[in-house]
């Protein structure tokens, strides 16, 4: 699919076809073509929970306000933003910095350096911690939509949900901010789509101060 048709066709759709499996060879193409997504120090704080059994997808909907397209999917993502994927020592981030000294681009003599660049970053407060995740995990998750939709599925990323009550039903830890769910299939042809959003124009979006 040309990029423009992924950009002009690419919907938050309501109503899927359950009866359309997403095959996981097919998710996983979706996925790798998302990670090639840029992030800071490329740290890459995201991760994916992939729900696909019909009692777990019902566990989330009762959390995300009863929304029937988290269950009616065949595919339904919690998308987590690690709010230490950051911080020296952990495992992505060490593997990012062996990765960055096999590609030449830094030496281990400069360990303490980047550990304190990161850490004066994204480390210095709860909130520039949650902006560092919420901010890469996003350019992610836009990337896994605009992936998903070039290979003929559509998404609708959610946020209509209780992360409190999220995290506590699938256990997730509490270095993890979820900003988004998202639910991932095929369009439901007996439904109607709904027509495009309103956007903002190009002289709306740009300003001056």
């Amino acid at each position: 699919m040309d990029f423009s048709d992924v950009i002009a066709t690419r919907r938050a759709v309501n109503h899927f076809d359950s009866k359309q499996d997403v095959p996981d060879a097919l998710l996983r193409e979706v996925v790798e073509m998302a990670a090639t997504t840029p992030s800071s120090f490329n740290l890459q704080p995201w991760s994916l929970m992939v729900l696909r059994d019909e009692e777990e997808k019902m566990r989330l909907r009762k959390q995300a306000m009863g929304q029937a397209k988290v269950s009616e999917a065949p595919v339904t993502l919690i998308v987590l933003a690690d709010r230490r994927g950051w911080a020296p020592g952990t495992p992505f981030a060490e593997k990012n910095f062996q990765e960055m000294i096999k590609a030449g681009t830094m030496t281990e003599d400069r360990r303490d350096w980047f550990a304190n660049a990161c850490t004066n970053l994204y480390g210095t407060s709860e909130e520039s911690q949650v902006a560092f995740a919420t901010k890469n995990t996003g350019f992610f998750a836009m990337a896994l939509m605009l992936a998903a939709r070039s290979k003929g599925l559509h998404t609708h990323p959610m946020d209509g949900f209780s992360r409190e009550g999220v995290m506590k039903e699938f256990n997730i830890p509490d270095h993890y901010w979820i900003p988004l769910l998202m639910a991932v299939g095929y369009f439901n042809d007996g439904k109607e789509l709904a027509p495009p959003k309103w956007r903002k124009t190009y002289d709306e979006i740009v300003v001056k101060f």
